[in-house]
């Protein structure tokens, strides 16, 4: 009775091991639940910029993160004080229609299981570009510095343009701040990258804004502005 107790222990014992062993696979690690929001990320690097390194990344309930690293900024004569380099890790929440383009997207380019990079020659550098999926439905991604699919092209301006807007966000706080004065071409200046497309989602800098909007320090237009920014945040969200 004690050696078959003894075999049927043993053999327990070895099931387990190797129920463990596959559950630390690569396969079974990358494994998605079915109930996580799927999520899409773009990574962006290129040396030399005022941000030379940042990741947006999106899930399919419209929620997400932006961690940038930005660079050190020297004081000018119209700004006597510099900002130091930082790390910015920070929750955004993005407007239905833009995530659901997103997603369209990235569903229609495999999961990024493509050919991103354009093939031609003497291209210059705009960037290295990461565009990854992960989610229950599939996974995948792709490296670029310039692509001639029009999906990702298409897709890569709304990851820049809504980047756009949050390091804007960072520089209308600090003249806020430190120089009021320079908040009227600022924002004349941001209000055409808005009107041309070139910055999406404002919600993401909404309590920013917000703050100059009600500041009766700053000059009386760029309040206007900035509150006419405020309408259509409101206007764009459900």
């Amino acid at each position: 009775m004690r050696t078959t107790a003894s075999v049927v222990f043993c053999t327990a014992l070895l099931l387990a091991s190797a129920f463990s062993s596959v559950a630390q696979t690569p396969e079974a690690q990358s494994a998605v639940p079915a109930n996580q929001p799927a999520e899409v990320s773009f990574q962006f690097d290129h040396t030399g910029l005022p941000v030379p390194r940042f990741t947006l990344r999106i899930h399919e309930n419209g929620t997400g993160t932006y961690q940038a690293d930005q660079a050190e900024t020297p004081a000018t004569q119209t700004s006597m004080r510099g900002q130091a380099a930082q790390h910015v890790d920070r929750p955004i929440n993005l407007t239905p229609g833009v995530v659901a383009k997103i997603f369209k997207a990235a569903r229609g380019l495999n999961h990024f299981n493509v050919e991103c990079a354009s093939k031609a020659k003497n291209i210059a550098d705009t960037g290295t570009k990461t565009l990854t999926y992960n989610g229950s439905d599939g996974s995948g991604s792709c490296v670029y510095n310039y692509s001639e699919n029009k999906m990702v092209g298409t897709l890569t301006d709304t990851f820049l343009a809504i980047a756009s807007t949050l390091d804007e966000g960072r520089k209308l706080e600090f003249l806020h701040r430190y120089d009021r004065l320079g908040l009227d071409a600022e924002m004349n200046s941001f209000a055409d990258e808005v009107k041309e497309g070139r910055a999406l989602e404002l919600g993401t800098i909404s309590s920013t804004l917000a703050s100059i909007a009600d500041d009766t320090a700053v000059i009386q237009r760029v309040r206007l502005r900035a509150a006419k920014m405020l309408e259509q945040v409101a206007a764009d969200r459900p």
